[in-house]
């Protein structure tokens, strides 16, 4: 067999190693690596709980929210709070979740992703496009070095004026990151790592000049998903209508659910919520509840001692570079022994099926047009989709969350911290669903584990010999040339892979 790797894989958060075998074009076995261990769960130990939620953030400067969100939602539950935060401490979480995901979507698809599928050439074809837009065609046309290599190329059909738009929004989606960092820093105070989300809600109290700056740049942001990023991510993923049958991994899905105004897992259909959780399987569309119980880490194949294997609340971190038998730092995270993807197509599918309105009609109306299953939403096309269709989802949330704030009243629990308690947070992260567990004893955080999305999906093989999301991806893909592996790079890519969140 011939043995195809690429190293790194660029474009992406973090560092991240693929290997793959292939015969006869097609690749009979992968492994996905994690290259680099960093220790947050050893760093917050012996720390004041109320560390965390500032700590955890620096696990990664893309998606810093989402952590910042789970932990203090964790430990509120170690607090004892969880039922006390105030309406408008949990908007104020959602909002600023809610901009961090635009943000990180609008990242992913024009300035991680789209440069896959982009022929900077075309764009020579239009005489009208702009200096912005030449300027950047030829420096994407002359870049040799990093971040762009190893950088893989071919298969390109966008015709010139798609790929004129594409570059023009490439630099304008520059412009609508700031716009949605600026919004949640109106509430944190700053990003990354904002300062706004604690245990017990908020620290900004809302007033009606900081609702009405947030609304105006929501506004623009809106414009641009609407009119820009929806229809871009549809005339791509049409124009590579056969991507939806390319990358599907595991049958499994699983999502905790997030943008909740209560604190309840597995939340009833008439509860307020952005996007509900579940465990969908794709083989007989059949959908379950969550139950935390049934999640584990194993590490047969990751660089850590075997007693690190269990459920969060029992593991410990413990590294062991020289293990036999290991090659990744991503722990293999399962639900019920099975490996599952998150993120947003198992959100969009999950909520597809448990009768979310705005995605039920939405995603009717793209796959009659499109022609395509529910079900293809499990491909490399069919996470982008996906993903700018949540994009959109979220930003009209966005717009009745700010209406819903009530100036002046309070946004944050007043509390006392025990001495002992247990918490766990879980909530909706751009790259999938997140969990945070905590074990405080004398004050102190006695245990912290973190079960992020992309550790779910970039795992390694388990005990059985179970290979992780993106690997079984790769499994079964037609490579057409073994010093060009393109095909290979769009699957990776697919995931939106954050590797500093997957070696924490």
């Amino acid at each position: 067999m011939k043995q195809i790797t690429i190293d790194p894989v660029t474009r992406i958060e973090g560092h991240l190693k693929i290997e793959t075998e292939v015969e006869g074009k097609e690749v009979k076995s992968a492994r996905s690596s994690g290259t680099l261990f960093r220790g947050f769960e050893q760093i917050l130990s012996g720390r004041d709980p109320r560390d965390a939620q500032r700590i955890t953030q620096r696990v990664c400067g893309v998606c810093p929210t989402a952590h910042a969100t789970a932990s203090s939602l964790a430990l509120e539950d170690a607090f004892g709070i969880k039922d006390q935060v105030p309406a408008n401490g949990r908007l104020i979480k959602n909002i600023m979740l809610g901009a961090n995901f635009i943000q990180s979507h609008v990242l992913h698809f024009y300035h991680l992703a789209a440069l896959d599928y982009l022929n900077p050439e075309r764009t020579k074809e239009v005489t009208d496009c702009g200096p912005q837009v030449d300027t950047l065609a030829n420096f994407l046309r002359s870049t040799d070095g990093a971040p762009f290599t190893p950088q893989y190329e071919g298969d390109y059909r966008l015709g010139p004026e798609i790929s004129t738009d594409l570059c023009r929004d490439y630099l304008d989606g520059l412009d609508i990151r700031k716009k949605a960092h600026e919004l949640l820093a109106l509430f944190g105070a700053k990003m990354p790592h904002n300062m706004g989300t604690v245990p017990g809600g908020s620290t900004r109290k809302p007033d009606v000049g900081t609702i009405e700056k947030a609304g105006a740049r929501l506004k623009e942001i809106k414009c641009f998903i609407d009119n820009r990023y929806l229809p871009g991510a549809l005339a791509l993923v049409e124009a590579y209508d056969d991507y939806f049958q390319v990358g599907r991994g595991v049958d499994t899905f699983l999502e905790y659910g997030g943008f909740y105004l209560d604190n309840i897992l597995g939340a009833p259909q008439d509860t307020p919520v952005g996007l509900l959780g579940g465990v969908f399987n794709l083989e007989n569309y059949s959908l379950e509840e969550v139950d935390l119980n049934e999640i584990t880490e194993e590490v047969t194949h990751s660089w850590y001692e075997d007693a690190t294997t269990g459920h969060p609340t029992e593991a410990r971190t413990s590294p062991s570079a020289d293990k036999e038998g290991a090659y990744s730092w991503v722990k293999a995270p399962r639900y019920g022994d099975r490996p599952c993807e998150v993120g947003p197509a198992a959100r969009i599918m999950i909520n597809y099926s448990r009768g979310n309105e705005f995605i039920k009609e939405k995603m009717d109306e793209i796959t009659g047009k499109l022609d395509i299953e529910l079900k293809d939403c499990a491909s490399v096309a069919g996470r982008h989709l996906a993903r700018a269709l949540e994009c959109k989802y979220i930003s009209d949330l966005m717009g009745d969350w700010l209406e819903q704030l009530e100036p002046g009243a309070e946004s944050v629990a007043k509390y006392e911290m025990p001495d002992e308690g247990t918490g766990v947070g879980v909530t909706s992260a751009p790259r999938g669903t997140l969990g945070h567990w905590i074990e405080v004893k004398n004050g102190e955080i006695e245990n912290y584990q973190m079960v992020v999305p992309t550790t779910w999906n970039a795992s390694p093989r388990d005990g059985q010999g179970r290979p992780g999301p993106i690997e079984q991806a790769l499994i079964g893909t037609r490579i057409e040339d073994g010093d060009n592996p393109i095909e290979a790079a769009r699957i990776v890519r697919s995931f939106d892979p954050c590797m500093a969140c997957a070696v924490h």
